[in-house]
């Protein structure tokens, strides 16, 4: 609605509760405000939150070889950083926004083994050969030990 028509509506409501009932002038502007603003408020269309249906099913959104995203419904090997660019999300928030468990995947299966045999294949995650030596012939005195050695003095 236009804010002439509006205004030509409050004007015909104000007129009419003049005629018909005692305002002080004073009162007059405050009664033209709050009919303006009550008309206002009443064509102007509420915002209404619809919540966002998932582009995928949770279940049918794991694959072997791709993750989709809930959100866009793109397919990728790992969601961290599409939803962090392309949606503002955190891990957290978009598991949160999906009412997804803690363990659910951001990183397709195939991918995660092929990533995990690729590190164990230059070693990683096993600590290296020499601090595991060392630490095998490094001798930690026990209680034992030391009590023997003070009452020998």
């Amino acid at each position: 609605m236009r804010n002439e028509t509006i205004i030509e509506l409050a004007a015909v409501i104000v007129s009419a509760h003049i005629a018909n009932n005692h305002v002080s002038a004073d009162d007059v502007a405050q009664l033209i405000e709050s009919v303006y603003a009550a008309l206002a408020n009443a064509v102007t269309p509420s915002v209404l939150v619809v919540p966002q249906a998932p582009a995928a099913t949770v279940r049918s959104s794991i694959k072997a070889g791709a993750i989709t995203c809930l959100e866009c419904g793109k397919k990728r090997k790992m969601l961290k950083r599409h939803l962090s660019i392309d949606h503002g999300l955190s891990p957290a928030e978009y598991r949160a926004k999906w009412k997804l468990s803690p363990d659910y995947p951001l990183v397709a299966p195939e991918y995660a083994a092929r990533r995990s045999e690729l590190a164990k294949k230059i070693g990683l995650g096993r600590g290296s050969k020499k601090r595991a030596a060392a630490k095998k012939t490094r001798m930690v005195p026990t209680s034992m030990a030391i009590i023997a050695e003070a009452t020998s003095e």
